[in-house]
């Protein structure tokens, strides 16, 4: 709870001035029926019209001072409902932000997504809708039952059997939905997960036909998510139903002895009836407490689900840091071992050792599965060492600044992402305040240029989201374009011109070396051209290093790269 409380600050105003008009508008309805009482007790029975009318005039006062409260309420718990969930979606957001991969691979994409909107939206459905009878239900009770109590107290016993039988039902309810609340939200991260699967890769899905195999996968978790709230709520609802037969029984058994009083003169008619509107008002607060349980309940399942993501440290952190920069882009990695899970049986990278001198262009190249990509996530610290070190300028990369690391450090993934924006938005991604100039040069060199001026709208276009919009090669040379412009002191580029020809790959290593030409390069890739004229280059074979040399001693010595070029020689893969 204090975790909780924590994102309430912001909206301690609002959060008090909902309980001031709370509990005033509380008092004012339980005046309401002691104005009632007295006019049937005094007005109706002495036929005193002047004061009917004015004990009329103040009911009717009392409830349009109440009505202007329950507005004013209203305001102000939607106010702090949804500013608490603003503030908890904003600090889950900010959260995730500082993960690392490794983090992040502890939780699926989809349960993150229902985390950030479902269950913060179920807290904050609870704050705007629980918090007035939260703090209704109390006021109204207590003082329905003293006031009760005080018009006839044997009559107000009922309440010692009614409250219990209540009790015992809120017990039954609660315990039993808990479990069954924890299941849907889990059922709602399987919805998420086959809905993201299939609007991912909704063209794989098309072009082999599988459509109706994605439908019925689908139809199975939809099912499961219905099926399970479908118990969860019908479970709750029982909680309406079962707290109206016990407040019609109390009612009937109040009518039946209060009835008796009555007649026997121990009880006037008015009393009779204020004592059944607070009643009324004490058996409707128990069923408002009790769906202010239910409500706290699901709140309780959906905070654990956020908890987790908030409370979980990040396995990368700036502890270690010091105030240097990266000036030079040498790179030495030292015995190096990897593997993504301490439990892991084997290491991914094994002994991994070699020297980049500032301003050289390194090759890797290795079958599918040789962690080639691994290798190159571990520079900029995407995942941290198992074991053994990596320096940059003669640094362990621990003592900078992951800021500073990653500004230094421009990696083009193998996997190309591009935002929902214009292209000159997805540029700015490399520098915010980037020139047109800068950006023209940058295109140049990616071989942008060849392409932008067939865009409806050049470097204005919408590119849709993911970057639909253009060719997967086009995609390639926007993203190396979007690292150029950062200037960085390393350049990764992995696997990054694999959907290029030839002659446009030549022509952006020309024009990496020319424009660039003190920036250290790696350039993972399939294809021996796209790294022939490397300074060096490291096999890589099942997470090893099998050699590391120029194009030409590899050819002439290395039984894997001779494969590798004479295959892709036939293939027609080299110019």
């Amino acid at each position: 709870m204090k975790n909780f409380l924590s994102y309430t600050k912001k909206y301690k105003k609002e959060f008090i001035l909902a309980i001031i008009c709370i509990e005033t508008e509380t008092i004012f309805e339980l005046i309401i029926p002691m104005i009632m009482s007295n006019i049937i007790d005094i007005g109706v029975a002495n036929n005193d019209r002047s004061y009917i009318l004015l004990k009329g005039f103040q009911m009717v006062l009392c409830a349009v001072i109440s009505l202007l409260l329950g507005h004013a309420c209203a305001k102000y718990t939607a106010a702090c409902g949804n500013g608490i969930g603003a503030e908890i979606r904003m600090a889950e957001f900010q959260k995730m932000q500082t993960y690392s991969f490794e983090n992040t691979d502890r939780f699926s994409t989809p349960s993150l997504v229902t985390r950030l909107t479902s269950d913060v939206t179920t807290i904050q459905n609870s704050v705007t809708n629980g918090m007035r009878p939260a703090f209704r239900s109390p006021v109204m009770m207590i003082t329905a039952i003293v006031v009760s109590f005080m018009i006839n107290a044997k009559l107000a016993t009922v309440f010692l059997i009614a409250a219990p039988i209540l009790a015992i039902i809120l017990f039954f309810i609660i315990k039993n939905v808990q479990p069954l609340y924890s299941r849907m939200q889990s059922a709602i991260d399987l919805v998420n997960r086959i809905v993201q699967e299939n609007l991912t890769a909704i063209r794989v899905v098309k072009a082999y036909v599988r459509s109706d195999y994605e439908t019925s996968k689908f139809e199975e978790v939809n099912s499961n998510l219905q099926t399970s709230s479908e118990k969860a709520f019908s479970l709750s609802a029982l909680n309406m139903p079962a707290f109206q037969f016990v407040m019609y029984g109390t009612i009937l058994s109040i009518l039946w002895f209060g009835g008796d009083l009555v007649m026997i003169g121990n009880m006037k008619v008015g009393a009779l009836t204020s004592f059944l509107s607070y009643v009324l008002q004490v058996l409707n607060s128990l069923m408002m407490f009790s769906s202010v349980f239910l409500l706290f309940t699901r709140s309780l399942t959906s905070w654990k689900r956020i908890s987790e993501v908030l409370d979980e440290d990040p396995t990368i952190n700036d502890d270690r840091a010091k105030d240097i920069k990266v000036t030079k882009g040498s790179i030495r990695f030292e015995h190096v071992y990897f593997k993504y899970k301490e439990t892991a049986k084997e290491y991914v990278l094994s002994d991994i050792s070699f020297d980049i001198k500032p301003g050289q262009t390194i090759g890797i190249i290795g079958q599918t599965g040789a962690a080639k990509s691994t290798l190159v996530q571990l520079i900029p610290r995407l995942y941290d060492v198992t074991a053994g070190d990596i320096y940059i300028d003669d640094h362990p990369i621990y003592e900078y600044t992951q800021k500073h690391l990653r500004d230094s450090i421009a990696v083009v993934l193998q996997k190309n992402t591009l935002f929902s924006g214009t292209v000159k938005e997805n540029l700015y991604w490399g520098k915010e305040d980037a020139t047109d100039e800068e950006i023209k040069r940058a295109c140049n060199i990616a071989c942008v240029n060849e392409f932008i001026d067939r865009l409806d709208n050049g470097y204005d276009t919408d590119l849709g989201q993911g970057g639909v919009n253009v060719s997967g090669g086009q995609k390639q040379r926007l993203c190396i374009a979007r690292a150029i412009l950062k200037a960085p002191k390393v350049l990764i580029l992995d696997d990054s011109t694999s959907a290029v020809d030839t002659a446009t790959e030549a022509k952006i290593r020309e024009g990496l070396e020319k424009a660039l030409p003190g920036m250290t390069k790696i350039i993972i890739a399939q294809r021996i051209s796209s790294i022939m004229h490397a300074d060096q280059i490291i096999i890589l074979d099942d997470g090893k290093i099998n050699a590391i040399g120029t194009h030409d001693k590899l050819l002439t010595d290395n039984e894997i790269y001779q494969d590798i070029y004479y295959s892709q020689q036939k293939g027609g893969n080299l110019s």
